[in-house]
């Protein structure tokens, strides 16, 4: 695929900043996560990103590096990276495109870093944008071609891969996309998740703009991918994942193992035959919440 270089420039968001000490040995992991966004326990990119590096940091040799607050106010945080991680709001605001940050990112991903982006963050504007993604991660978000309706993605089996292991099948209620913008031909891509959409979740009642969409309902009965992976020409490593709405959805054993398995698949590094085993209380995913009061009923 031809190689994209984004036209951006620097640019200073306000952070908050969790290290601890580096080990030589330990692969470096950054993590990082948006500004508040969404109604109560919707989008919690600071606790989900805070859940998800107390798992790694369990881990001997991961080093989990946590930034806040959305891009990083000083970017030397990205030095000696194997692996970022971006859990944020996207689309024309997505942080990772703006001003000089596309040629920033590709710098890194010309070194063979290894790229993850979850829910929000997968969602990009065509163009440019969409084009980075596509060779970065192999697919992207397309407003007006994808859709993001809430559903139970009912996932009934799982390909062989590091992704995979110790994953069992599992139905998770989220806003799962789906109908992703992808490589022509699915080219170096792995699907990951794939689910059927049942008629209703096509028309996109509970999509936003809702539905429905021609060429959406067009395709019913069709399985859907929702999460993906890529092995780019370059070496390295790219993870999409479409769910993560909901921060609940954290405390399901297999939907955290598998973005825990896939975060260290993307870095290079050897993926349990068990895959992460990381335990999740009621109190860890209260941890970290932003200030937005109670969590709405569903």
């Amino acid at each position: 695929m031809k190689r994209i270089v984004g036209l951006c420039a620097l640019a200073v968001l306000a952070t908050g900043l969790m290290t601890r000490e580096t080990h030589a040995a330990d692969a470096k992991i950054v993590l990082v996560a948006g500004k508040p966004s969404h109604g109560p326990g919707d989008h919690e990119f600071n606790a989900g990103i805070k859940l998800l590096a107390k798992c790694l940091d369990e881990l001997p040799g991961i080093e989990p590096v946590v930034v806040t607050g959305g891009w990083p106010e000083d970017e030397k945080v990205f030095d000696g990276a194997k692996a970022l991680v971006f859990f944020m709001d996207g689309g024309g605001g997505h942080p990772m495109i703006q001003k000089n940050r596309l040629k920033t990112l590709q710098g890194l991903i010309d070194q063979g870093v290894g790229l993850a982006c979850l829910h929000y963050a997968v969602e990009v504007p065509r163009g440019n944008p969409g084009e980075c993604f596509l060779d970065w991660i192999g697919g992207y978000y397309e407003s007006g071609f994808s859709t993001n309706p809430h559903w139970t993605a009912e996932i009934k089996s799982l390909p062989e891969h590091p992704i995979t292991r110790g994953v069992k099948p599992f139905a998770v209620r989220d806003e799962w996309y789906f109908n992703i913008r992808f490589r022509p031909d699915m080219k170096g891509i792995t699907p990951i998740l794939v689910a059927k959409p049942d008629e209703a979740t096509r028309q996109g009642t509970t999509a936003s703009p809702r539905g429905p969409y021609k060429h959406i309902v067009e395709a019913n009965g069709r399985e859907e991918v929702l999460a993906w992976a890529v092995e780019r020409i370059d070496g390295g490593r790219g993870f999409g994942f479409t769910g993560a709405h909901a921060h609940k959805n954290w405390g399901n054993p297999d939907f955290r193992k598998l973005v825990l398995n896939a975060i260290l698949w993307i870095a290079k590094q050897d993926v349990p035959l068990s895959g992460v085993q990381c335990e999740v209380s009621q109190e860890d995913l209260e941890k970290n919440l932003d200030p937005k009061g109670q969590p709405k009923k569903k």
